[in-house]
């Protein structure tokens, strides 16, 4: 079992664009394992990415209402009805925000394999989807927030007022 550090805002290549997958091989099986045993090792994950744990390639794992999963070169398809719940994130941790997010979504990939592979969800599942595929185009949910509530959430982050693990060390 390989559980990786997550990556803190802050660090670049949570703002960096996955690569996307082209070799099927052993190292992505690898990475694959790797990211499910990050999102696995400790409760209350919903996902985790990529570039989260300083990898470039498009790939992310997911926990989310009972389905568990992975994908690779993903893209995206997203309601116009849309759900306002808080969210966070393992890279800013400690901070929650009011997120606007579809309510419904619909991702189309490749498996650990190179099968094709679509997954569709609603609700916390379809915020979890938009949540990992955002990551891999380096976007981060505070990034979707907007007037008040995206001043509050900066303010926060300049003044390093998340659970960082640097301030716990």
């Amino acid at each position: 079992m390989t559980v990786r550090p997550i990556r803190i805002i802050g660090d670049p290549v949570l703002r960096t664009a996955c690569t996307p997958v082209t070799r099927f091989d052993a190292a992505l099986q690898q990475l694959v394992d790797d990211l499910m045993d990050t999102l696995t090792g400790e409760p209350g994950r919903a996902g985790v990415a990529a570039p989260q744990i300083g990898v470039d390639a498009q790939v992310f794992v997911y926990d989310a209402d009972g389905h568990r999963g992975h994908l690779i070169n993903p893209t995206i398809e997203l309601s116009d009805d849309v759900q306002d719940d808080d969210e966070g994130c393992l890279s800013i941790p400690g901070l929650y925000f009011p997120t606007r997010r579809a309510l419904h979504a619909t991702v189309h990939g490749v498996d650990r394999h190179g099968d094709p592979l679509t997954i569709s969800g609603s609700g916390f599942l379809a915020r979890a989807l938009q949540h990992e595929t955002d990551h891999l185009a380096g976007r981060l949910y505070v990034d979707t927030l907007r007037g008040d509530v995206r001043r509050k959430a900066l303010r926060e982050i300049r003044a390093g007022r998340f659970d960082s693990p640097r301030r716990r060390g």
